[in-house]
């Protein structure tokens, strides 16, 4: 999947940020491209995400963001079409040169969410068992704690810790898309990558998320696709903003929204387009 990218950026073309430590790089893209088929997705852009922060990734749609988190995890890897060219890194390892089972192994340390909660059609206790059993844990004890643990993280313990065996899908949407980020969090992520989480929830449901994800960037590394530019502002350390396939500038993300290089991210985060 990975190829070598006849395109190469200079110095001078790649966006301006403050130079990270490498020890705090958790995931990094040099020269990245991706395409599908003959259609660019994303154009060659470099950029670095520190360990333990959220990052914030805005943009209009059609601007690249979905196909960038799932070059993180390999997704892409399911759409025939997809090219990705240059590397993606997590802990200073291609992903693009992984092979064979390895690749099941880097899916599990990379926790996923997307804009519309997807249940399994499974009891809430089950959901968020079903990916440690499938690794090959069994111990109940464990998997008890195990289970307790991620929903008290999503902030779904106190609701249905007396209704473990009813379906998740019966669960209203908001607590179906919390059942979601606990399902993300029995694999024991080291990174959570979020597309839009808060699409197709309420606004307190919304709000008791992003409490949990302040609480979630002490243990993991979390990145996260909004097109709600101010969640972006109240939780992301750093932000990165892309249009039309293009990474326009990122960095500190007080610095995106107050004194940004570019006047087109001003107009984008002041709501004069998109």
């Amino acid at each position: 999947m990975n190829q070598n990218s006849s395109t190469q950026l200079t110095e001078h073309d790649k966006p301006k940020s403050a130079v990270e430590n490498a020890s705090d790089v958790h995931i990094s893209f040099d020269n990245v491209s991706i395409y599908y088929g003959k259609d660019v997705a994303l154009q060659p852009f470099s950029m670095q995400i520190k360990r333990n922060e959220i990052f914030g990734i805005i943009g209009p749609a059609n601007a690249g963001k979905t196909s960038l988190l799932k070059s993180i995890n390999r997704t892409l890897d399911f759409i025939p079409s997809a090219k990705v060219y240059g590397s993606v890194k997590v802990n200073g390892q291609d992903v693009n040169a992984i092979r064979g089972r390895r690749v099941h192994q880097l899916r599990r340390h990379i926790g996923m969410v997307f804009p519309l909660p997807v249940g399994l059609p499974l009891s809430v206790y089950e959901n968020v068992a079903y990916a440690p059993r499938r690794a090959g844990m069994h111990d109940r004890r464990v998997l008890d704690e195990l289970v307790e643990k991620c929903l008290r993280q999503a902030m779904l313990w106190d609701e249905v810790k007396d209704r473990l065996n009813m379906l998740g899908t019966k669960l209203s949407g908001g607590q179906q898309q919390r059942l979601t980020i606990a399902r993300a969090l029995s694999h024991q992520p080291e990174i959570l990558c979020l597309d839009e989480f808060s699409i197709a929830i309420d606004p307190v449901t919304t709000m008791k998320i992003e409490d949990v994800l302040l609480e979630l960037k002490q243990e993991l590394t979390i990145v996260l696709v909004t097109n709600l530019v101010q969640q972006a502002r109240r939780l992301a350390d750093h932000t990165a903003f892309f249009n039309k396939s293009e990474l326009i500038e990122y960095g500190s993300t007080e610095k995106i929204f107050s004194e940004p290089e570019e006047q087109i991210t001003l107009d984008y985060v002041m709501g004069d387009f998109g």
